[in-house]
C-alpha cells in the first residue's frame, strides 16, 4: 500500500523491541510499512495502571515486574488494567492476577479449545530487499544489539515464527500467507517458500497443524502459468490476492475482484481445480490515504459483491474485513460508529450477503482486531457486533497477523475475554459474544475455518494432545520457558 518509512519518519519511531515487555501491546506497532501513530492517553493510562498491578502482585509472589508479567497472572493483570481504563468489557478477576493456580486452572480449564489462525506471516532465510535492510541500519541506532551483531531481520524468521505460534500461544493450526511485489526479488515468501513450511511444520508435528497459500499477482507478466506451477508443485490450501497489487511499494498491477477480463480467467482456474477459496486483503489505510495511497480506492470492498454473485462456487475471504481507518485515532474512529452506526468499509463488507443475496463472503480479523483491542476495546467491540450482525459469526474468521505482534497468545486472550458492551447491544442490534467455549467464539476460532479447509476438530484436538509439536510444547513449558512478551517492529517515539 505504502512505502517503507522515510529518513524523517524513521527518526520519529524507535524498535518495538525496546519498549517495556507488556502481556499486551500498549501502543500500535508498525511492521514498517506505515508511520505508527502515537501513543493514546488511554495507552498511557493502561501502561500505568499495569505497572502498578505488576509491582503489587508480583511483589507477593517474589518476581520482579517483567517476570510477573510473563506468567498467566501477568496477562490477567493486563485486562484489569484495560477495565480499569476502558470499563468492564474484558472478563477477568483479580483472583487470576494474585494467585497463580487461579490462573493456572483458567488455562487448564481452556486446553481444549480449538483455535485456527488464518493469516500467518514470516520471511524467507535469504531475504535481502534493500529496502527491508535500510530499516535495520537505522535501527542501529537504537539497538545496540543489531549494532554488535549487524542487521538482521531473524524475529520475522521462520524459527522465530515457530516459537511464537506453536510454542508461545495456544494456536493449534496455522494458516502461512504472504503478498505479491512487482520486483520478486522484493517477495518477502513465495509459494514455494510457503509449501516447503508447511511441509516442514506438518513433517515436525506427525500431523497437519499447517497450512499455506498460493499467491496470486493479477495483471503481472506471466501470473496465470504461475498459478498452475503452483497448482502442480506447491499445491495450496487456498489463495491469496491484494487487489492494491506490491502493498510495500506503488504498484503498476492494482486489479478488481469483478474484473470479468482480468481476473474472472483466474476464477475459473480455481473451479477446476478444486482449491476454491480466495483470501483477498481488504483495507487497512493510514489516515493520509487518499494522498500517500496511489490505488487507495481498491482497497474498498466495492468489487465483492459482484464477484461473489457471479462465482458461488468459489469462497471469498476479505482479509482485515476491510477496516479502512487503521490509523485513525481510536477515539474519532469509536466516535464515527457510535454517531453514525457505520464503521468505514467493514459496515459496507457486512451488509453484502443480504444485499447481493450471497453465503460466500467471509470477514477476517487479521490486525483490525489487534490494533482495535489495544487502542479502545469498545471498537474492537463494534468491528465484531457489525460483522456477526450482518455475515452471522458462522462467517467471521480468526486471524490474528502474527508475527508483526509477536506471540498471538495475548489477542486469544483478548477475543476470549471481550464482550461487546449491553448498550451498543441494545442501540446497534448486536449479540453478545457470549461464554468463552460458547458457540459464537468456538466458530469464529475454529469451526468455521475448520468447515471451510476439511479440517476434523476432534482429529485437531487430538494432535494438539499427543503429536509431535505438542511433546515440544510441554517440555519448553517444563523447562521454565515463557513468552518475550515482544512485538516486532516500530512504535512512535514519546519526543
Amino acid at each position: 500500500m505504502s512505502v517503507w518509512l522515510s529518513e524523517t519518519e524513521l527518526r520519529r519511531t524507535r524498535p518495538a523491541e525496546r519498549c517495556e515487555p507488556s502481556p499486551i501491546p500498549v501502543q500500535v506497532v508498525s511492521n514498517g510499512e506505515y508511520m505508527p501513530p502515537p501513543q493514546s492517553e488511554g495507552q498511557r493510562r493502561v501502561a500505568r495502571e499495569l505497572a502498578d498491578l505488576a509491582d503489587r502482585y508480583g511483589r507477593r509472589l517474589g518476581m520482579d515486574r517483567r517476570r510477573f508479567l510473563k506468567t498467566s497472572c501477568g496477562m490477567a493483570a493486563a485486562f484489569l488494567a484495560m477495565n480499569r481504563v476502558y470499563g468492564a468489557l474484558f472478563d477477568v478477576g483479580v483472583a487470576e492476577a494474585a494467585e497463580p493456580e487461579v490462573a493456572a486452572a483458567r488455562a487448564a480449564a481452556l486446553r481444549e479449545q480449538p483455535i485456527i489462525d488464518v493469516q500467518l506471516h514470516f520471511v524467507r532465510e535469504d531475504y535481502d530487499w534493500q529496502g527491508i535492510l535500510e530499516l535495520g541500519e537505522w535501527a542501529k541506532q537504537w539497538n545496540p544489539v543489531l549494532a554488535r551483531e549487524g542487521v538482521s531481520i531473524r524475529r520475522y524468521q521462520f524459527e522465530n515464527f515457530l516459537k511464537e505460534v506453536f510454542l508461545d500461544s495456544d494456536t493449534d493450526i496455522g494458516l502461512v500467507s504472504a503478498a505479491p511485489s512487482d520486483d520478486p526479488s522484493h517477495s518477502i515468501v513465495g509459494n514455494a517458500d510457503l509449501a516447503r513450511a508447511r511441509t516442514i511444520v506438518n513433517a515436525i508435528a506427525g500431523s497437519r497443524r499447517m497450512l499455506a497459500h498460493g499467491v496470486i499477482a493479477p495483471g503481472q507478466p506471466g501470473w496465470l502459468e504461475e498459478m498452475d506451477r503452483c497448482l502442480a508443485e506447491a499445491r495450496p490450501d487456498s489463495w491469496k490476492g491484494y487487489t492494491v497489487g506490491d502493498p510495500l511499494a506503488p504498484s503498476k498491477y492494482p486489479w478488481r475482484m469483478d474484473d470479468e477480463k482480468l481476473v474472472y480467467p483466474a476464477y475459473e482456474k480455481m473451479v477446476k481445480s478444486g482449491v476454491r477459496t480466495l483470501c483477498v486483503h481488504k483495507g487497512l489505510l493510514p489516515a493520509d490515504y487518499e494522498s500517500s495511497v496511489e490505488h487507495w480506492r481498491h482497497a474498498k470492498v466495492d468489487d465483492v459483491g459482484r464477484a461473489a454473485k457471479d462465482w458461488p462456487q468459489l469462497t471469498f475471504v476479505i482479509y482485515h474485513a476491510g477496516l479502512k481507518p487503521f490509523l485513525t485515532p481510536p477515539d474519532e474512529s469509536l466516535a464515527q460508529f457510535e454517531q453514525t452506526g457505520r464503521m468505514d468499509w467493514v459496515t459496507d463488507l457486512a451488509e453484502i450477503p443480504a444485499k447481493y443475496g450471497v453465503t460466500n463472503v467471509y470477514g477476517e480479523l487479521g490486525t483490525s482486531f489487534a490494533t482495535s483491542a489495544v487502542t479502545h476495546p469498545r471498537h474492537a467491540a463494534a468491528l465484531l457486533g457489525t460483522l456477526i450482525r450482518g455475515m452471522g459469526a458462522e462467517r467471521v474468521l480468526w486471524g490474528t497477523d502474527s508475527v508483526w505482534y509477536g506471540s498471538p497468545q495475548w489477542q486469544i486472550e483478548a477475543f476470549r475475554r471481550l464482550e461487546i458492551p449491553a448498550d451498543m447491544q441494545k442501540q446497534h442490534g448486536f449479540t453478545p459474544l457470549g461464554a468463552v467455549d460458547g458457540p459464537t467464539r468456538h466458530a469464529i476460532l475454529a469451526s468455521n475455518a475448520a468447515k471451510l479447509y476439511g479440517l476434523d476438530l476432534a482429529t485437531i484436538r487430538t494432535a494438539a494432545r499427543s503429536d509431535r509439536l505438542a511433546e515440544l510444547r510441554r517440555e519448553y513449558a517444563a523447562s521454565g520457558a515463557e513468552r518475550s512478551n515482544l512485538a516486532y517492529g516500530f512504535v512512535r517515539a514519546t519526543s
